[in-house]
Parts: structure tokens; sequence; C-alpha cells
């Protein structure tokens, strides 16, 4: 198990099956912070679905097709990280996040991005890492921006999340692009 310093009492670690309980809790926590745009925030709603949730990831990690951190400040579950994607033989991944109001401000989130980035680039030779936000989503947006993201467009009704259909804004950093 490793953990990264994000801050001062912030930290990034893997989050497991094992922490269903956990991740239970911070999602009844969050929901309402992150529900118009975080997938999970509609389905995550005891230990079950939690650790189904989790459960989803350690097997995407097993397969190297995906993997899930959270983010802990003060010891206490507050956010989190994914590479939803991870096709490492085409060496495309898409990093999201998503993080409860009462840790926001900080910089948590970009750091620990930058973490992913500078892991999949630096150590698993990926060419580039995507960020997928619903345009509405203007703080994540401003997370891509800082890490140096380009946007490449919008894929108009592209998914449907709580039955509305909605776009999606595609952010992209490339190997060549990233300056660690």
């Amino acid at each position: 198990m490793f953990a990264v310093t994000l801050a001062e009492g912030a930290e990034l670690r893997p989050l497991e099956p094992w922490q269903a309980a956990e991740f239970a809790a911070h999602a009844e926590r969050v929901r309402g912070d992150v529900i118009d745009y975080i997938p999970w925030a509609h389905t995550v709603v005891d230990e079950a679905t939690a650790r189904e949730f989790l459960q989803g990831y350690a097997e995407k990690q097993a397969r190297d097709e995906g993997r899930v951190y959270g983010i802990w400040v003060d010891g206490v579950l507050e956010g989190g990280t994914v590479f939803r994607t991870f096709d490492a033989p085409r060496g495309v991944c898409e990093a999201g996040v998503w993080l409860g109001a009462g840790a926001r401000g900080r910089g948590l989130v970009t750091t620990a991005v930058r973490h992913m980035i500078d892991w999949a680039f630096g150590v698993r030779g990926m060419a580039r890492v995507e960020w997928i936000c619903d345009p509405r989503n203007t703080a994540s947006a401003a997370v891509a921006k800082r890490l140096g993201m380009t946007c490449e467009g919008v894929l108009r009704g592209a998914y449907v999340l709580d039955g509305e259909r909605r776009d999606e804004q595609i952010w992209a950093v490339l190997a060549g692009e990233w300056a660690a």
C-alpha cells in the first residue's frame, strides 16, 4: 500500500473493496456535493453497492484497465480520483475526480491528478491522458486547464445521467506536452 502526500494532513491512496463501509459513509456525506456530475452518486447508496463499485475497480485494476484512489483529509475520506479507463496497448487513459465541498479550494484534486499523470506518462508510458466532464461543471474544466490540458471539443448528447441526456467536454494532454 502506498500513500502520496497532497498537502498538510491530506493524502492520496488506493481505495479498495475492504473499505466499502467507509466509502458508503463518504458517499452519503458528499452525495449532495457531487450528484450533478458523478454517476456513482446515484448508485452507491449502502455498503453493498459501495463494495460492488470498489470491486469493479479492483477487477479493472487486475486487468490493467482502471484504478480508484481516495483522498483523505485528516484521516477522513473526502474525495477520490480514478483512471476511469486505462488502455495500455493504445496508450490512452481517462482521469476523473470528485471531492466533497468541505475539502475544496486547497488544490488537492489538481495535485492528486498531477501525480496520476506523472505515473501514467513516466512509469506506464501512456501517450495521452484524457479528462471528460460536463461542460456545466466549470470547476472540473478549471482543473483540466490548470493541468495544462487542451479542450478538444464537446460531444453533444454523449451520455445519460439521472435520465437526462448530457454533453461531454473532452480535454487531453499528450506525453510530449506534459511538464511534470
